[in-house]
């Protein structure tokens, strides 16, 4: 079987697997994943899981249990936009994408926040958006932070000289933060996810 011809069937296998993934609820068991694609035997499932495990489609837990990665929501990429002067769109599909995968590097150490507040706003980070955050690096001038100031929680530009740090807003009604006594960072916002319908 030629290159073209096993991507196309892996292809068929993640999307199946994937639909399962959907309609179910939860990942199929070794023994569900073998009759669902025809494969007769225990090595064959194994080999595949071990494919997909490789291409970051999926990964077993402790317990050799299947858990999702991006077969969980691939999504189609179908091209680019012009943002400028208008082009002919032409429709073709260049990819599948898991926006797990885009938004998110290190899933162990990310979590979700929805923004209250419009300290941000010229930021494009506007109420009841989403935003990603990463725990455990340092963050730079410039970075947009969590952190704890003094006791209270604030999601702010980072800027750092010499010692000091200074939390600043993305809208001008807001004052820069000095801490006065503490300062924690929970990490640093690295996406904004924002629904318009």
């Amino acid at each position: 079987m030629d290159r073209s011809a096993q991507e196309e069937r892996l292809k068929a296998r993640i999307s199946a697997i994937s639909a399962f993934y959907r309609q179910e609820g939860r990942m199929p068991s070794f023994s569900e994943v073998g009759r669902m694609l025809g494969l007769k035997s225990k090595n064959a499932v194994s080999k595949l899981v071990g494919r997909l495990e490789e291409i970051k489609a999926l990964r077993r837990d402790s317990r050799g249990r299947l858990i999702p990665l991006s077969i969980a929501f691939p999504v189609k990429v179908l091209g680019t936009v012009e943002a400028g002067f208008p082009s002919p769109a032409e429709e073709e599909l260049i990819d599948t994408l898991s926006l797990d995968d885009f938004l998110i590097k290190n899933r162990e150490a990310t979590f979700l926040l929805k923004v209250s507040g419009d300290s941000m706003k010229d930021a494009g980070i506007l109420p009841g958006d989403m935003v990603i955050v990463e725990r455990g690096g340092t963050p730079r001038n410039g970075d947009i932070v969590i952190a704890e100031v003094d006791g209270t929680w604030t999601m702010k530009y980072f800027s750092k000289k010499g010692e000091g740090v200074t939390l600043i807003a993305a809208n001008p009604r807001y004052k820069p933060i000095r801490p006065k006594a503490e300062l924690k960072v929970a990490g640093v916002v690295t996406s904004v996810i924002r629904k318009y319908r």
